[in-house]
């Protein structure tokens, strides 16, 4: 009968299999909160880094992408910028990158301002439609404080990208709290929590009823247990040997592998099942107790007090931290290992986990809710949220976003907080921090030799006379080095001064000699970089750099640091 004909098999729309791989990584929600997002780029110097790290924005169908450059296309241009032919001579940079970009993918809407960015920026809330912004170097220092203060006031995650010859960095101006739920830690850590040590009662019950009669089991049962029954089965009798505790110390859980091993039949190629309780003995016999980042995340003040405007990530992670407080663990996050089992055995054992999940969830749940209740907040937070962030709890990550640092001229770096440390790392053979004072160097150079006070491109270092601005770059570093060293109260020994000195000035010759000038390879491969982070920000998944990025194509190293 047609009536007994089973429905067809729903495949993949077009855009799913446009965006598979992609998808894989982020999800939906990801790409959602990707196609919702609009980046502006201040594209200001040679321009191939700002324009290589759009493209790989618009090939993943980020929304929207404004291009802001006044620059006309050069003969220099068409040596570095893949995306301008010699038809383009003369016209509009920011025109015919954006009509190049779109055309990589038809999903995402281009635009362009070629107005000069001091016209633009000065227009009434010029920079409100924007989700993240994009500037690259060189770029007026009062230019790049209205964008910080923009950044800090409008909680809108802000980019600095640099590059010059064979070196690049990018600094990264995130809002005060940034939280990350979905950090995609390793699978291995999110499988290790199987409460061994905190059974439930189904739990329990599941691994009784798998190794009833364990001694006199035939050989394709035994081998078939899973091994979290039998370390569990295997944990009842330790525990009758020794008043009621379980193996606590290395010694004793050497000892309780031994029993477990000692339990395998002796067959030809042993019995696998055991062989992964041997091995799971060491990791999983272990209280499932939070990090220090976790603990840390609920005694933050905006965890403590919810109010009713509290984003709702806090009001969560409050619900989760009564939990913690009353359970003394966190939600189970119901993952299970892959294991030797027959299939029924293991969904069985995957439910159990996945019930006692939900159970926690749903206790996790009333508790937001009746924060919502308390706080007269307006919307309520959506389940799928809380569920999110109870599956992740164990690796939530919060990001506390700081500005860059805007060198100006004339004045003094601060390196705050940041200091004693970055100073103590001077001292490492590999440090990049050097490659960084360099780059601020050049950037106060830049802020001190305007071509035209009043606006227009700014002096680069090297521009003219390769020798003097060497010098001139190199005074300025040597006393921003100074100056760290000193505020860092953190002297160093003389070799290691000597070291970092003449690094120091090997950077700084090189930036110099460069003239400002991009190449192409590094551009491309640091937009790379920057367009990783961009989507991580964008998506709120994985853990973005925290907040400088550095990197030597010379001997093709990279850093993060804090600064």
């Amino acid at each position: 009968m047609a009536t007994d004909i089973p429905p067809p098999v729903q495949g993949p729309t077009a855009k799913e299999r446009k965006y598979d791989r992609q998808l894989r990584l982020w999800g939906a929600t990801g790409q959602m909160a990707l196609e919702n997002s609009h980046i502006l780029l201040i594209n200001s110097g040679p321009g191939v880094v700002g324009v290589e790290t759009l493209k790989n924005l618009v090939l993943p169908g980020v929304g929207h992408f404004t291009i802001q450059d006044s620059a006309i296309v050069s003969e220099a241009d068409l040596g570095v910028n893949f995306f301008l032919e010699e038809e383009h001579l003369g016209g509009y940079r920011a025109e015919h990158t954006c009509n190049l970009l779109k055309e990589l993918n038809p999903d995402v809407e281009g635009h362009f301002v070629t107005e000069p960015i001091e016209a633009f920026i000065d227009e009434p809330d010029a920079l409100q439609p924007y989700t993240l912004i994009l500037v690259t170097a060189p770029i007026r220092p009062e230019i790049l404080t209205i964008l910080s203060e923009h950044a800090s006031n409008a909680l809108v995650p802000l980019f600095y990208i640099h590059s010059v010859g064979f070196y690049s960095h990018f600094s990264i101006h995130l809002p005060p709290a940034f939280p990350i739920v979905d950090t995609h830690p390793d699978p291995e850590t999110t499988t290790r929590d199987i409460r061994l040590l905190k059974p439930w009662p189904e739990l329990l019950q599941f691994a009784r009823a798998k190794t009833e009669g364990l001694d006199t089991m035939d050989a394709d049962d035994h081998g078939h247990i899973p091994y979290i029954a039998l370390l569990l089965y295997f944990l009842e009798k330790w525990k009758e040997e020794h008043e009621g505790q379980p193996p606590l110390n290395y010694k004793e859980k050497t000892a309780f592998r031994e029993m477990v091993a000692k339990a395998a039949r002796s067959l030809e190629g042993g019995e696998e099942n055991f062989d992964e309780a041997v091995a799971a003995v060491l990791k999983s016999l272990n209280d499932p107790e939070p990090s220090s980042a976790v603990k840390g995340l609920f005694k933050e003040p905006e965890c403590l007090l919810v109010k009713q405007d509290s984003p709702a990530f806090w009001v969560i992670a409050h619900a989760v931290a009564l939990f913690y407080q009353k359970h003394g663990v966190l939600p189970l996050p119901g993952s299970v290992p892959d294991m030797k089992a027959r299939s029924k055995d293991y969904i069985e054992l995957q439910n159990i986990y996945k019930a006692k999940a939900r159970k926690d969830m749903a206790e996790v749940l009333e508790s937001v809710r009746f924060l919502e209740r308390t706080t007269m907040r307006e919307t309520p937070i959506e389940e799928r949220d809380v569920e999110t962030f109870c599956k992740n709890a164990a690796h939530i990550k919060l990001v506390r976003g700081r500005p860059f640092h805007v060198v100006q001229a004339g004045e003094k770096v601060q390196w705050g907080d940041r200091a004693k440390s970055l100073a103590q790392s001077l001292a490492f053979p590999d440090s990049l921090l050097p490659l960084y004072i360099a780059f601020l160097a050049f950037d106060e150079f830049v802020a001190t030799h305007n071509k035209n006070a009043l606006g227009g491109a700014p002096k680069m270092p090297g521009e003219d006379h390769v020798e003097v601005d060497t010098e001139k770059v190199a005074g300025i570093a040597f006393k921003i080095l100074t100056d760290l060293i000193a505020e860092g109260n953190t002297p160093l020994e003389e070799e290691d001064f000597s070291t970092v000195e003449t690094k120091l000035g090997e950077y700084v010759k090189e930036l110099v000699r460069a003239g400002g000038a991009e190449l192409h390879n590094i551009s491309a491969f640091t937009g790379g970089l920057v367009s990783q982070e961009v989507i991580k920000i964008i998506t709120e998944q994985y853990i973005p750099v925290d907040n400088t990025c550095i990197f030597d194509g010379v001997r093709s190293k990279t850093a993060v640091i804090q600064v």
